[in-house]
């Protein structure tokens, strides 16, 4: 923890109410900063400002009561009894919010009695100090485990749900920090510190600049813009991907729903015309964070056509009417889907990177080097070969070699990856008819009944799911990461219990799947909720469907894949060789778009071969200087290269 959670950025109301219970004084903020400081006696205020000339509001914090249950949205209210007032906290970056009542938690948690820890009201009263304030110190690990310590035994700052009421009867001055249990849950989430090369793609989203950044598969991508996403101010933030179950997984949109021009595939003055209604229109003009994950299956032209209308809407030249771009994803992946043309029977893919608007929106571009999915340097090294699209005779021996291999494990069979969705769709369906036994039928319980359809599109699990003891199944959430319940894990179902399926998986845990929910939002704020057992039947997945997962057992016949980076997108869901049959192939089948390939070149030159500095920094003086001769830009400067 460090400083920076002390303080936090967004908008405030004060309320202050009057003895007969009616809102009296009341101040707002639509952009002020609230921090955490002390005065000379050691007690501890929060401060309400600007950080401009105005007076601020200081706060003593002494019986507070937080409501946070709504952390996670940027949203969180703190009352002040003594004072009779309430601070309404709003669009503040969630991380940033959590960091902030996280702090007053483990600061109050590790206060002492206040008649050992302070002087006297007498002794405050005579004293000749002068009254000043100073920011609280960063929040140390041992407080931190002083504070989860106090929490294991009860505390006043944490009461437990049974002795909640008695404790409210007794005393109206209990100190209610933020529920610590929420505070400290475990993040569903692997590798919770992000990786140097992780922290400086965070630190340029974060200045403001508009960034693309790519990586290999595994390389942690969606994890870092989950982070991105919680670091920036949410009612201006639009979080959305190129596909429905993407854009779940980082709890945002489509990036076609966000647009509100529908297929994009209309004239570019039919496009204006409907993101000019009053909806659609009120979303472009409140955005200023646009992030669209798997930016590669996103077509050029749709994405020409979004940046004009964004300059239409917003009626601002700059591209993308001024709105902050970060984008991610890697265009050795799957492709954007084209519909073919008539004269021709090979459809034209037109990646983004390829129109004139990706040279003028991006600033600056990263690639994640670091894999966390595989530990084999070998299995590594033979990915990254195929993601070039280099097959060499040695790495199609190893790769076919792997054919022989026994993969089944406490009764999993492998998942099959299959090139064609019908293909998965219909071995699973004759895998489950041809065993024994009664069916069970769990449906999903949706919130809307009428966003059925949506919620189809963008969860990964189905509206109905059919299962019998002995189905081959995969878990579509992270579960308990400790335990290996996570999404792509492997299991087959041993039986019900209470109505419920016990699954037995592939490390040989069992697993009674209770049910689990799904969050989608809408672009126009509001939520709609799936919640349903969290397993798909897995004698076989589709390889678009797999992206994104990390599959524990596996196999696939690449001799069917009709993409380019579809035989790189099947082996990098595998785990390691060990866990991965390969039955057939063709060495041919196996490529990489030519166009990708010079994208990747010429970004791995400036890469490799470029320090980037910007004009103007201190740094500079004294030294010799040249231009880069590149599209890139960077605050608003072109960038510079040490000679």
């Amino acid at each position: 923890m460090n400083s920076n959670e002390n303080l936090i950025s967004c908008s405030i109301n004060l309320e202050w109410q009057t003895p007969q219970g009616t809102t009296g004084r009341k101040i707002a903020y639509k952009s002020g900063h609230v921090r955490i400081i002390r005065n000379e006696f050691r007690k501890m205020f929060i401060e309400i400002g600007t950080g401009k000339s105005t007076a601020s509001t200081k706060l003593e914090v002494k019986g507070i009561v937080v409501h946070n249950k709504f952390m996670n949205d940027g949203k969180a209210s703190i009352k002040f009894p003594e004072e009779r007032c309430t601070l309404f906290l709003s669009n503040a970056p969630p991380s940033a919010l959590v960091g902030f009542l996280k702090t007053i938690f483990v600061k109050m948690t590790g206060e002492k009695n206040i008649s050992n820890n302070n002087l006297s009201l007498r002794a405050q009263l005579l004293s000749n100090k002068p009254r000043s304030f100073e920011e609280i110190s960063p929040v140390t690990n041992a407080e931190i485990d002083n504070a989860k310590e106090k929490l294991s035994r009860g505390t006043d700052t944490t009461p437990s749900p049974s002795s909640r009421k008695r404790k409210k009867s007794e005393t109206n001055h209990d100190h209610k920090a933020p529920a610590a249990k929420k505070l400290y849950a475990p993040s569903p989430l692997p590798n919770q510190e992000l990786t140097d090369e992780q922290k400086k793609v965070l630190d340029a989203c974060l200045s403001g600049r508009n960034v693309f950044f790519t990586g290999s598969a595994g390389t942690g991508k969606s994890f870092l813009l989950k982070k991105i996403i919680a670091a920036l101010p949410p009612d201006v933030t639009y979080p959305t991907a190129s596909t429905g179950v993407a854009a779940c997984h980082i709890g945002g949109t489509t990036l076609h729903q966000f647009a509100g021009i529908g297929s994009g595939e209309a004239t570019l003055e039919n496009c204006y015309d409907k993101a000019s209604k009053p909806a659609a229109a009120r979303v472009w003009r409140r955005c200023k964070h646009l992030i669209i994950d798997e930016i590669s299956m996103i077509d050029g032209n749709f994405f020409e056509k979004i940046e004009a209308v964004a300059r239409y809407i917003r009626k601002n030249d700059k591209p993308f009417g001024g709105i902050q771009l970060i984008l991610c994803g890697d265009f050795f992946q799957l492709p954007p889907v084209v519909k073919k043309d008539a004269n021709s029977k090979i459809p034209k893919v037109r990646f983004c990177f390829q129109t004139p608007v990706w040279k003028k929106c991006i600033q600056i571009s990263y690639e994640l080097t670091q894999v966390h999915r595989q530990n084999d340097m070998k299995f590594i090294d033979i990915l990254n070969n195929i993601r070039v699209g280099n097959i060499t005779s040695e790495i199609s021996e190893k790769l076919l070699a792997t054919s022989k291999q026994v993969i089944e494990q406490n009764g999993i069979l492998a998942t099959r990856l299959c090139s064609h969705t019908q293909d998965a769709d219909s071995i699973n369906q004759s895998k489950l008819s041809n065993l024994p036994g009664d069916s069970k039928v769990f449906e999903a319980e949706d919130s809307d009944k009428s966003m059925s359809y949506i919620l189809d599109q963008q969860t990964t699990v189905p509206s109905t799911l059919v299962l019998k003891v002995g189905a081959q199944v995969m878990l579509m959430k992270n579960i308990n990461i400790a335990s290996g319940l996570v999404n792509g894990a492997r299991g087959v179902v041993a039986g019900f219990r209470e109505g419920l399926p016990v699954v037995k998986f592939r490390n040989n845990k069992d697993y009674v799947a209770k049910h689990e929910r799904w969050m989608v939002k809408s672009i126009h704020g509001g939520t709609i909720i799936r919640k349903q057992i969290p397993l798909k039947l897995a004698w076989a997945f589709s390889i678009h469907k797999s992206q994104g997962l990390t599959l524990d057992c596996v196999e696939m016949s690449l001799s069917r894949v009709f993409e380019a980076g579809q035989a790189y997108v099947a082996l990098s869901r595998a785990q390691s060789l060990e866990t991965l049959r390969v039955l057939d192939m063709k060495s041919s089948q196996v490529y990489a778009n030519p166009d990708v390939l010079n994208f990747y070149r010429r970004f791995k030159e400036q890469l490799d071969i470029t320090e980037y500095i910007a004009l103007g920094t201190k740094e500079n003086k004294g030294k010799k200087v040249q231009k880069l001769k590149s599209n890139v830009w960077l605050n608003k400067k072109p960038l510079v290269c040490i000679s």
